[in-house]
This record gives C-alpha cells, structure tokens and sequence, in this order.
C-alpha cells in the first residue's frame, strides 16, 4: 500500500480484552494499535526496508480520547494512517471504528531510530520509501506543543524520579 493510505485491520473483543466492567479495557487500546502500525509498516514496505538498513520504529509520545465502549464479540476496525511528519517525527492516527463511527482515537508521534546510534532523520527515511516530504502535512500547532508539553528529558539527560 501507499504510505499515505489508510491501513485497517478488522478484529473482534474478546474476553481477554474486557476489565472488570465488561468492556474493552483501555490499555488493551494501545496494544490493539499496535497492530495497526505494524500493519501498516508490512504493507508499505518500511519493516523489510527497516530490517535491512538497521532502522526501527519507536513511540515518542501518544494520546488516546475514548468516544464510546467496546463489547464482548463486537467487532471493530483498527484504522490507521499516517497524517503528518517534521524532520524528526511521524504523526499516526488510529482510530476504532463501528459501522462507520469512531469509537476512540490515538494520535502518536513516532520515531525510527538506528540500530548503530541515533534517530533517523524523517527526510532520509522518506527518501528510501520513495515518499516526497512536500506530501506529508506538517503537523498542526496543537501536535507540536502536545509533543513539547509532554515529552521526558533526552535519554542522556537526568530524568529523577521526584514527586513535588
């Protein structure tokens, strides 16, 4: 598929899924999503490509808003595209999907980085996809202050665990 297509997977809740209310238990979400971005990253190419380049991809930073509940044997759409990049971030969307009508959505900035040290810059990993970068949006005002509000000090700054 085309890297600015839009991935889905379709899936059913199962038991293992549900917390003790007898829905889908939140942080099941994130797991789930996870397949949405591996299905994506197999379809476009970029887990082979990644493979063999030493590359690999990592959540920086993501957000979920939950819309309305998931029920034993219901079954559901994971869909998930990505919406926008800057020079060193991917912006993905997925979405749970009903007949049509989203019940809950992620947004997650995402990173490939290299096996050897480093990110990898998202003009290069374009260039090897073939994908221009004047295609991709830049990501909204809103994406680049969530990722800045949120993000944890660098890896080889101090991060203390401290509670004020």
């Amino acid at each position: 598929m085309e890297p600015l297509e839009v991935g889905v997977v379709r899936l059913t809740t199962l038991p293992t899924d549900l917390d003790l209310v007898g829905h889908m238990n939140n942080g099941r979400y994130l797991s789930l999503f996870d397949l949405g971005r591996f299905d994506l990253l197999m379809r476009t190419g970029l887990w082979d490509l990644g493979r063999e380049r030493g590359w690999y991809p990592v959540v920086a930073n993501a957000t979920i808003s939950y819309r309305k509940s998931l029920h034993l044997w219901q079954r559901f759409d994971i869909e998930s595209r990505l919406v926008a990049a800057d020079d060193r971030a991917m912006y993905l969307e997925h979405r749970v999907v009903v007949r049509g009508e989203i019940y809950a959505r992620l947004l997650v900035r995402g990173r490939f980085v290299k096996r050897s040290g480093g990110v990898l810059p998202i003009a290069e990993l374009f260039e090897a996809i073939g994908l221009d970068p004047a295609a991709v949006p830049a990501p909204d005002e809103w994406m680049t202050r969530w990722a800045d509000d949120v993000a944890l000090p660098p890896t080889k700054a101090p991060a203390p665990s401290t509670w004020a």
